[in-house]
């Protein structure tokens, strides 16, 4: 699973960059965060990926990584659930506000070539991804 992730996310450097944009002053922009990624699991990859491809014409490849038109993803072999990966300039201010209403991290910061995240579960027990990319 989590190489999969770290595939993924890789891809995830040239999406998230607008998350370090600034405005025309020059001061650093803050649009609402984007999802930038994720990641579908279940019991039997295979059946997702023939799930997936065959309903919704997604690209999927041997590896599972999912190409849609808006948004890249990945299928893993995994207890069901869905991950959004949300994509912030500040990955540590974000872990803080996410802790601070509620939220709780169960993950480690994991780090990537393209760069840094963090699972963590809102207050509903859904979990999510946190992402931070490297600047360029």
């Amino acid at each position: 699973m989590r190489n999969t992730i770290i595939a993924i996310l890789a891809l995830l450097l040239p999406l998230s960059q607008a998350a370090h944009a600034a405005d025309a002053t020059g001061a650093p922009a803050t649009p609402p965060a984007p999802i930038v990624f994720f990641d579908i699991a279940g019991p039997d990859a295979a059946k997702l990926h023939a799930f997936y491809a065959g309903n919704f014409g997604w690209d999927i490849d041997a590896g599972n990584l999912i190409k849609t038109p808006n948004l890249a993803g990945a299928l893993r072999q995994d207890p069901a659930e869905k991950v959004l990966y949300i994509g912030v300039p500040d990955l540590d201010a974000a872990i803080q506000k996410v802790t601070a209403s509620g939220g709780e991290v169960v993950t480690p910061k994991i780090a990537i070539p393209a760069g840094r995240f963090v699972l963590f579960k809102d207050p509903a027990g859904n979990r999510m991804g946190l992402f931070e990319a490297k600047t360029p």
